[in-house]
Parts: C-alpha cells; sequence; structure tokens
C-alpha cells in the first residue's frame, strides 16, 4: 500500500503544534496555579491554604485558593477545568465516597489524577465513662450480650463517622443503633451526656474530652498506632484485625493531566509536607501529614472505595 502524503504546509503545522506543546510542557508553569476545595474556613480549606503558601515559591507563580462550598460543588468545578495543570483541587474521602452513595456530576476515577496524599486523621473509638468497658474487645461482648440496645452518634449518614462505625458493627458481628445528628458538636455531646454511649470521632475533636474524663477511649482507628493518640492501641489490635478507618485529604489534578506535570507537582507537594513547621502545623491541627507517589496514593483511593462501598452496601446506608 502506498504511503499517503500530506501537503508541506500541513506538515509544517504538525511539527508546530508538536514544538508549542514541548515548550509548554518545559516551561510549566507560567501563570498563576488556582486550587479549587470546599468552604473557607474547614478542613479542606486549611490544606489548600498550607499547600498555596508552600508551592508558590518554588513554581515561581502565585497559587490561589478558590473556595466552592460542599465537596460536590468543589469537585464538579474541578472536573471541569482544563488538565493543564493550572487548575488544582483539594479534597477529602467524600470525593470518592459520595459518588457511592448518590449521583454526582463527574466521576472520581477518569476525572481526577491523584498528586498526593497530603495528610490522613485517624478517630478514636470512645465510650460514655460509665459504660462499664475498658477496651474493644469488652465493648463487643457487651454488644453482643445487649443487641440493639447500645447507641452510637454520627454527625449524619453516610459520614465518616457513620462508614467506621458501620465498618466495626460489620467486622465484629454487633447490633449498635445509629442516631445520626445535625453535625459534629451534637453527636459528640450526645455520647458525653448518655444520650449515646459510643462514637468514632477525629482524634482532634474527641481528644480534649478523654483529656477531661468526659469520654473514655478505647483506641485508635488508624492500621498502626497515631502520634496524636499517645498510649492507645489500634482497633485491628484490640480484637478486630484488619481495621482501619481513617479521614484523607489529598491533592488532585483534571484528568488526563500530563504525568510530567503530575510529578512535578507531587516533588514541590512532597517537599513542603517533610517541612518540619508544616508537619507541626498538621499535628496540631489532628492531622498526620503523609506525602506519596501518585501512583501510592491511587492505589490507597481504590483500596477505600472497595472497603466503603462494601460497608454501604452490606448496611443499606443512603444518602439523605
Amino acid at each position: 500500500m502506498p504511503i499517503p502524503r500530506f501537503p508541506a504546509a500541513l506538515l509544517w503545522v504538525g511539527v508546530s503544534l508538536l514544538g508549542t506543546s514541548l515548550v509548554s510542557a518545559q516551561e510549566y508553569p507560567h501563570k498563576p496555579i488556582r486550587i479549587i476545595t470546599t468552604a473557607a474556613g474547614g478542613g479542606n480549606d486549611f490544606v489548600a491554604r498550607l499547600i498555596a503558601q508552600g508551592i508558590a515559591g518554588p513554581l515561581g507563580q502565585p497559587v490561589i485558593v478558590d473556595n466552592r462550598g460542599t465537596s460536590i460543588l468543589a469537585a464538579e468545578a474541578a472536573s471541569k477545568a482544563p488538565p493543564d495543570g493550572y487548575t488544582l483541587s483539594v479534597a477529602g474521602g467524600g470525593l470518592w465516597t459520595i459518588p457511592l452513595l448518590q449521583q454526582v456530576p463527574y466521576d472520581p476515577v477518569r476525572d481526577f489524577v491523584p498528586i498526593t496524599l497530603v495528610m490522613s486523621s485517624p478517630s478514636i473509638l470512645a465510650v460514655h465513662p460509665a459504660l462499664p468497658v475498658r477496651s474493644v474487645k469488652e465493648l463487643i461482648a457487651l454488644a453482643k450480650s445487649r443487641p440493639g440496645e447500645l447507641n452510637y452518634g454520627s454527625s449524619g449518614t453516610g459520614t465518616s463517622g457513620n462508614l467506621a462505625a458501620e465498618l466495626f458493627k460489620a467486622m465484629a458481628g454487633v447490633n449498635i443503633v445509629h442516631i445520626p445528628y445535625k453535625g459534629t458538636a451534637p453527636s459528640i455531646m450526645a455520647v458525653i451526656s448518655g444520650e449515646a454511649q459510643v462514637t468514632i470521632y477525629d482524634a482532634g475533636l474527641v481528644g480534649p474530652h478523654v483529656k477531661s474524663g468526659k469520654l473514655k477511649a478505647l483506641a485508635v482507628t488508624s492500621a498502626e498506632p497515631s502520634q496524636l493518640a499517645p498510649g492507645l492501641p489500634t482497633v485491628a489490635a484490640s480484637g478486630l484485625p484488619g481495621y482501619e478507618a481513617v479521614s484523607m485529604t489529598g491533592l488532585f489534578a483534571p484528568g488526563k493531566t500530563p504525568p510530567a506535570i503530575v510529578n512535578r507537582l507531587n516533588h514541590e507537594m512532597v517537599r513542603v509536607i517533610q517541612l518540619p513547621d508544616v508537619k507541626e502545623r498538621f499535628l496540631n491541627a489532628g492531622s498526620e501529614p503523609i506525602g506519596n507517589s501518585p501512583e501510592q496514593f491511587a492505589v490507597i483511593i481504590k483500596a477505600d472505595m472497595a472497603r466503603v462501598g462494601k460497608v454501604i452496601k452490606d448496611a443499606g446506608i443512603r444518602a439523605q
């Protein structure tokens, strides 16, 4: 078959476009970068601003935080941005767990490229001080002896606390009744008052109440012991091998962002996360800094989607 021939003008256009794309990749970044995240003042906003401060200097461009309200609104805006490295997203686990509960205007796998897991926040399994248990094994034994009599509080159906507790129930084979409250503070106060007996919430929120004696801590939900909950064993080591439930926040780019740009951003982000003052700010905020590769982060997301998806299906959880 004869080799097709093209007009010289078309060949020149092709070469010119290729040259332009190569130059653009080499010159990245040459204009301000935008980080889309949720409402100002929240945990994702805190992470986004730390990132912006840390990478602006090395990249030589301003980095602007763009707050978009809810996680769905922020994710939708980020998913529709050009995949050129000039729009990024800071998002929590809701980015990939909310689509397991309801329809959303984006696909968490197709529309996003993981850059790095910035930080994770373990939770503490805590109970009302009067509950006659001192360990996870004793709580499981009590719950099995009194099926349906114990309650746990969360800030709502489908939230991280709800999913962590349902995972605990499934793995332990116990029936502890869910009471959803309108917010984090009311759900924790419900356990402090004795209206509910059990909670699983971020260490940064539960820790102060444990120190004051208003709550009794039994274990931490991370796979390994956490410096955010010194002296506490893990749930996994206390009778439920394999149990893990942590909140995660990561940095993402829109789908199809060139690998060279993703790797450049990953390099800068991991460097920032390893800075002593940045680590200290994360720990003071109740989170553990991570900083891993895009490939490692993608594996974590895939595993979490499978684990959470099973919990949602088995427990019949529906978004409200």
